[in-house]
């Protein structure tokens, strides 16, 4: 299993984004709509009389919104993924359409489950063992995605690979969420740039350590 470096991932994503970057900027866009149309839905707060915010009894419809914003959040997820995976093989070949795909739903979700429940515990008991079970399973959603491992499977799998790796993928999320902020300082305009680079950079990270 060849070594993870940190600066590859980071100048693959970022060579790779120069390629198609109105497309990988439009299909973030696009998510982060998709996203958000649910959320308009809800309970908007006002202002009372003595300038405090007053929340409005929630209906019935806003709890079904409430719902299907919950299931378009994950939907999101998946199609972002897919989409990563996608531009990082072929950029040339990525799609709006591949931020569609709904086939791992059940499993999807159901890791995401299991996977918060671990990392909740982790952090719980201490700190540390917490940021390693995150850092250990972070390769679920592609194996759940592209090779279709159901829940328990698919974290087996992330751990296993991840096993001797898990200090340079921390530093490179790390670097990430550096950059992350980079862009939000960036009059937020740089966001559209530093996530589609930051995605495809951590699916390296898996493509190298998977192989």
């Amino acid at each position: 299993m060849p070594a993870l470096s940190i600066g590859d991932c980071i100048s693959y994503g970022w060579e790779t984004f120069k390629k198609r970057p109105w497309f990988l900027i439009g299909a973030f866009l696009l998510a982060i709509v998709i996203a958000s149309v649910p959320g308009m839905f809800g309970p908007q707060p006002h202002i009372g009389p003595d300038g405090q915010e007053i929340m409005p009894p929630v209906t019935a419809f806003q709890v079904i919104m409430a719902i299907v914003s919950v299931v378009v959040s994950f939907l999101v997820g998946i199609g972002m993924t897919t989409l990563a995976l996608r531009a990082h093989d072929n950029v040339a070949t990525a799609q709006i359409a591949d931020l569609w795909n709904p086939g791992p739903f059940w499993r999807f979700v159901g890791a995401h489950i299991l996977t918060a429940i671990l990392i909740m515990l982790g952090l719980i008991a201490f700190v540390i063992p917490g940021i390693m079970i995150a850092v250990g399973l972070s390769f679920v959603p592609y194996l759940v995605i592209e090779r279709g491992l159901g829940p328990i499977k698919a974290m087996q799998e992330s751990w296993r690979i991840t096993n001797g790796h898990k200090w340079p993928l921390f530093l490179l999320i790390l670097a990430m969420v550096g950059l992350n902020f980079l862009g939000l300082l960036a009059l937020v305009v740089g966001v559209l740039v530093a996530v589609p680079v930051t995605m495809i950079a951590f699916t390296h990270a898996y493509r190298t350590l998977a192989t």
